[in-house]
């Protein structure tokens, strides 16, 4: 396998930029860890560092907190369990601030550092069955090693620690409750929707899992055939994607009744909100679902230091709910909580279906043709910054919408609205396409349009087909990421499609032309959800 490692350090390294892989304070991978070692006994206050075997003897490095009244006594009581897996690329001290806390409130807390990075054993699985294992693993040494109720065990996490939550959730019956905050829920839903390769966001993971861990091999093959677009294989990459999906195993976590919170950014650019949303909506157990401005885990980083959080104390009020019992509101709360992007306000709602009831149809009536393999400067920003950007300071990606090169970007515009439009959920596209060549990359904006013609990024998503007839039309319908934005009165929607972006592959062969019709017998629009009045 010693080819597509080297093929895949190449890819990586080369796609991520420097900056952006120093920004995130990785260091170099640390040596294969020592066997397990006896546990440690808790007799006092604080964090202990400890030594867990996981599944096939892997030694997982963990530290453990229990609630102060429970350290160094003899007493019989029982406290609630929370499991901590490390998020992807971060050592085994991610969650020391929110663990403490955790802790002081009543909880006995295992974090533990996911197995193939830092000083854990293993190689890295992406959630696989031996991570699954691990999980469970560490439940077992924590109530045979702490004053956990084995009746009261809860999981949580952040990104990789979200996903492996919520897998053991299926797997594992002991686990009553799980809060998965930035994770995902359909991992080929998050890295290869509309058929596209996400590419900043599989090539910072690839990159990060060479410099903090140890890959396997089978994880070497899948991101070197991904990042290489090798179609050969893509059957092969979605079964190996499927299998470390929880919304494969919905079924096993509805009948287990796990008590489920999801929660995660607009912005994610490793794991966009429509395939949580979609897993949330299938859930039949307790559940939650919120979402707030963002990219990817930066919902969550202020709690990892210990500052005031929403999401974290979002956290801690369920699990104090569903392990403690306590009558703090969960329960009788609107299940599904945004917080809009223009006004930071929060909006509840009973379902996710709920949330944008109405629908502006914008009609794409007139034909455009654009040439492939240029970039026309719309384009959804960078991973990670231009969401957080977003998030902190209400700057999404801006573009000048009379000034994009027609040649290369197809454009539609509303005309100004007399109202504020709250557009809530997601927006969906209908259009007919016709290709000069059979493989082709699309991917469309939404944008919120000023007086002046600058267009702030609302929304967007790639579409990608292969095997298809040059010269025959054919029928395309995709969705846009999900969102909470205010366009204000005065200001127009504007749909701008064009062939090349940053973020994602692009499958356009030289010299390739896209036209967009509308025939009579099947218009093409994009629908808009927008919030009741």
């Amino acid at each position: 396998m010693g080819q597509p490692r080297k093929a895949l350090r190449t890819i990586a390294i080369s796609t991520v930029s420097a900056a952006l892989l120093a920004g995130t304070g990785f260091r170099s991978a640390p040596a294969a860890a020592a066997p397990a070692a006896a546990p440690t006994e808790l007799t006092t206050t604080g964090v202990e560092f400890v030594d867990i075997t996981g599944d096939g003897g892997v030694t997982l490095k963990a530290n453990v907190f229990t609630p102060a009244e429970a350290s160094g006594t003899t007493t019989t009581r029982r406290y609630p369990l929370i499991v901590l897996p490390t998020s992807w690329a971060m050592p085994q001290i991610e969650y020391l601030a929110q663990a403490q806390q955790l802790a002081d409130s009543g909880y006995v807390v295992v974090e533990y550092n996911s197995r193939g990075f830092w000083q854990s054993g293993g190689e890295i699985e992406v959630a696989g069955p031996p991570d699954i294992a691990d999980a469970s693993r560490v439940i077992d040494w924590a109530l045979a090693n702490t004053p956990a109720d084995p009746e009261r065990v809860g999981m949580a996490g952040v990104s990789y620690g979200a996903g492996i939550g919520l897998l053991a959730a299926a797997f594992d019956e002991r686990i009553k409750a799980v809060a998965a905050l930035s994770g995902w829920a359909d991992l080929i839903d998050s890295i290869y929707s509309g058929r596209t390769q996400h590419l900043q966001a599989a090539a910072l993971l690839g990159g990060s899992a060479l410099i903090t861990g140890r890959p396997s091999d089978e994880l070497t093959q899948i991101l070197t055939d991904f990042l290489g677009s090798n179609l050969a294989r893509e059957q092969e990459m979605i079964d190996w994607g499927a299998h470390r999906s929880p919304a494969t195993y919905l079924d096993r976590i509805n009948r287990n009744g796990t008590a489920v919170m999801l929660a995660n950014a607009w912005g994610d650019t490793i794991f966009p909100p429509n395939q949580y949303a979609e897993f949330y909506e299938g859930l039949t157990g307790p559940k939650r679902l919120e979402f707030r401005p963002g990219d990817h885990a930066t919902g969550e980083a202020t709690g990892l230091f210990g500052l005031p959080n929403d999401t974290w104390t979002s956290a801690h009020r369920w699990f104090d709910h569903h392990l403690k019992g306590e009558d703090n509101g969960v329960g009788s709360e609107a299940p599904v909580r945004i917080k809009s992007r223009s006004t930071g306000e929060y909006e509840g709602y009973p379902t996710w279906k709920a949330v944008g009831t109405e629908r502006a149809k914008l009609s794409l009536s007139t034909t455009q043709k654009v040439t492939a393999n240029i970039d026309s400067g719309a384009n959804g920003g960078i991973v990670l910054l231009s969401n957080a950007l977003d998030q902190f300071l209400r700057t999404p990606p801006v573009v000048s919408v009379p000034l994009l090169p027609r040649s290369y970007a197809a454009v539609w515009q509303s005309a100004a609205y007399d109202a504020e439009q709250r557009v809530r959920g997601t927006a969906k596209l209908h259009t007919t396409v016709t290709s000069t060549k059979s493989s082709g990359t699309l991917v469309a904006y939404l944008y919120d349009v000023g007086p002046l013609g600058l267009g702030k990024l609302v929304s967007n998503a790639p579409y990608t087909f292969h095997d298809r007839t040059p010269g025959e039309p054919f029928a395309v319908d995709l969705e846009l990421f999900s969102t909470a934005y205010d366009v204000p009165a005065g200001h127009r929607l504007a749909l701008v499609v064009d062939t090349v972006d940053p973020l994602y592959v692009e499958h356009n062969p030289l010299g390739a032309q896209l036209t967009f019709s509308s025939p009579a017998a099947d218009p093409s629009w994009v629908s808009v959800p927008l919030r009741e009045q």
